[in-house]
């Protein structure tokens, strides 16, 4: 038997093809006891919308949009050029991507940016998100305008986004606090930790889940409170310096957050006495410091994987179509010994931050 087609669905309803259109491809001007016949009628038939065909006879461009921090992080460097090579690769299928920039950890410029959103001619956005009740009137207003919201790499306020893409943070920061653990081997203890911002969701979740671990299962090891850094690698670079400097008890240095490279060469001039040190995003510099020995540990959350999804996903909701199901995202641990065999340097440009 053959599949449903319009026409069936307009014959059974007793309106016009032009209404059925109209009511399938959410187009309004249609009357509510037209739109509950056809609803009836696509019911009835098991009727399933051809996407590829509306969006063909509609000359349908999908028109998205990324909101990231701006700056030199060679992770969000890394996003930028794979968000680059996505949108060349789907040109093809009228998808056409712009890509905005806000200060890092300004809950002030992100509300305005998105309220900039409802006078822009999107689709969709995908938002590398903070935490702040600030925010959540202008995404409250996109949704108005139809425009769809995902959080990317770290959430957005969970009401008013229709989707996140990204790790489980809070998994994130046990894992580490685990391997930490297991690294003191029994002994006693304390841990530095770095967050660029508590605003961010994906560093105060990860601070969360390391503190879980410790508390419950490495009673012995004590975790300081976090030195806030915003992410600037000179920020990192002092204050690891000092530390090391004061010969403290400290054992172990957890940074959930980016400007790794002030803290490796704050602890490069440190080899033989240096802490543990776990650190998150494999880029050109952590590369280098784990085949240098100077940190320990990796924690990459596959951002390659997690634009992917965003694309994917934000088409879906604009279709109006079920949101395809994706198996959780599982950062991948990385040491000296199992690095990725091709250098990633060509692919992600050597940065100093």
């Amino acid at each position: 038997m053959s599949k449903p087609t319009l026409h069936d669905v307009a014959q059974a309803a007793g309106v016009s093809y032009a209404t059925a259109d109209r009511v399938i491809n959410n187009r309004g001007n249609v009357a509510q006891k037209s739109i509950d016949k056809v609803r009836d009628a696509v019911a009835r038939l098991d009727y399933v919308r051809n996407v590829a065909a509306a969006n063909l006879s509609r000359k349908r461009v999908y028109r998205l949009a990324f909101l990231i921090p701006k700056g030199t992080n060679a992770f969000f460097n890394r996003i930028r050029d794979h968000i680059a090579q996505v949108a060349a690769h789907l040109s093809v299928e009228s998808v056409s991507v712009d890509i905005f920039e806000v200060s890092a950890f300004s809950v002030d410029g992100l509300s305005k940016s998105i309220a900039d959103f409802c006078e822009k001619d999107f689709d969709g956005v995908a938002i590398v998100g903070l935490q702040s009740a600030l925010l959540e009137a202008p995404l409250a207003e996109l949704r108005t305008r139809g425009i769809q919201v995902i959080g990317l790499v770290s959430d957005l306020p969970r009401d008013f986004r229709a989707a996140y893409i990204g790790i489980d943070n809070v998994v994130a920061g046990r894992t580490a606090a685990r391997m930490t653990g297991m690294a003191h081997a029994g002994g006693h203890g304390a841990i530095q930790t770095f967050a660029g911002s508590l605003d961010a969701r994906d560093h105060a979740e990860r601070l969360d889940g390391f503190r879980e671990v410790i508390l419950a299962d490495f009673p012995h090891l004590t975790v300081l409170d976090p030195i806030l850094t915003k992410d600037d690698p000179s920020i990192l670079r002092t204050k690891t310096r000092e530390l090391l400097a004061q010969q403290t008890h400290v054992t172990a240095l957890y940074n959930v957050g980016a400007g790794n490279s002030g803290l490796i060469s704050a602890i490069s001039a440190w080899p033989e006495q240096r802490p543990y040190c776990i650190v998150h995003e494999l880029v050109a510099h952590s590369r280098q410091a784990l085949v240098a020995g100077h940190i320990d540990l990796v924690i990459d959350q596959r951002p390659d994987v997690e634009i992917n999804r965003a694309f994917a996903v934000l088409r879906a909701l604009i279709d109006q179509r079920e949101v395809p199901t994706m198996p959780e995202l599982t950062p991948t641990i990385y040491v000296r010994d199992n690095l990725p065999a091709d250098p990633l340097n060509a692919i992600m440009k050597a940065q100093n931050t």
